[in-house]
């Protein structure tokens, strides 16, 4: 049974809320198209893509049986697509307005996921509970320490933790915040890289530093799983381009030795370790 559970809200998580209300009202055209399970098919085909290549290795392992949190579901994307790989899936998110639309989806689709309403700081699941738990740009909008503590509470021992996360290293993040770029370059750049309207991007979030990464890495001593993407791509160049997409892919694999201080965004997944 789907269940709804609203505890006592920090302000930023109260934000969010607001935030993700108007969203959805955006987006409730999703109900009625149709939905793709396409990057189950050939996933491997967009090499270039953190999120294809997160499921060219999901659908590596098999995951049928198996109990399968996603963090932060939105409107239930990853949730549908591994209900279809199998997966027992439990999937839960913030804000009722996005899960609405969840439920919508998997009802018509006709996948048994178990969605509730609750923060990533305050999970209500049992301890020991899921054998593999799907974190997708959603760490970056909350307490990481309090959500990793949970997140980690409920897993199982060596359950499979997989993280695909916007992220900026420190030092990077000094540029980006810097006066040239932040007053100046940015506002002009801004409708090229994201497209007309306003970016998916609301007030508190704030990328994943390499301190955040390592934190998660405490849990997860060895990496199965560790890729980096989107140097330019994002940042000054849209990643709608599928041309200038492969050739950012092409130069951070060229600048490997130096990919933790050139990435914008971070795949990788290991075991947890209690």
């Amino acid at each position: 049974m789907d269940e709804d559970i609203t505890p006592a809200l920090t302000e930023r998580q109260r934000n969010e809320l607001d935030y993700h209300r108007h969203h959805a009202r955006q987006h409730e055209h999703m109900v009625r198209r149709p939905f793709s399970f396409d990057v189950l098919d050939r996933p491997g085909r967009r090499w270039w893509n953190a999120y294809w290549q997160m499921y060219a290795y999901l659908t590596t392992l098999d995951l049928r049986g198996r109990r399968v949190l996603v963090v932060g579901c939105g409107f239930g994307e990853d949730a549908l697509r591994l209900a279809r790989l199998g997966a027992h899936v439990h999937a839960f998110d913030l804000s009722p307005d996005s899960l609405s639309i969840a439920r919508r989806l998997a009802e018509r689709e006709n996948l048994a996921v178990q969605f509730a309403q609750m923060p990533a700081e305050a999970l209500t699941y049992p301890d020991d509970f899921f054998d593999c738990v799907l974190a997708r740009d959603i760490l970056h909008h909350v307490d990481i320490p309090a959500a990793l503590a949970e997140i980690r509470r409920v897993a199982r021992p060596g359950a499979l933790f997989v993280v695909n996360e916007i992220y900026s290293h420190s030092v990077t993040d000094v540029i980006r915040r810097s006066r040239l770029v932040e007053g100046f370059l940015y506002p002009r750049m801004c409708r090229l890289i994201y497209g007309p309207g306003q970016p998916y991007i609301t007030a508190d979030e704030r990328k994943m530093t390499q301190h955040d990464i390592a934190l998660v890495c405490t849990i997860l001593p060895r990496l199965e799983l560790s890729r980096h993407f989107n140097f330019l791509v994002t940042r000054i160049l849209p990643e709608s381009s599928t041309l200038l997409a492969r050739i950012d892919r092409l130069l951070l694999l060229a600048l490997r030795p130096v990919a933790d201080l050139c990435a914008g965004r971070r795949l990788f997944a290991g075991r947890i370790v209690k």
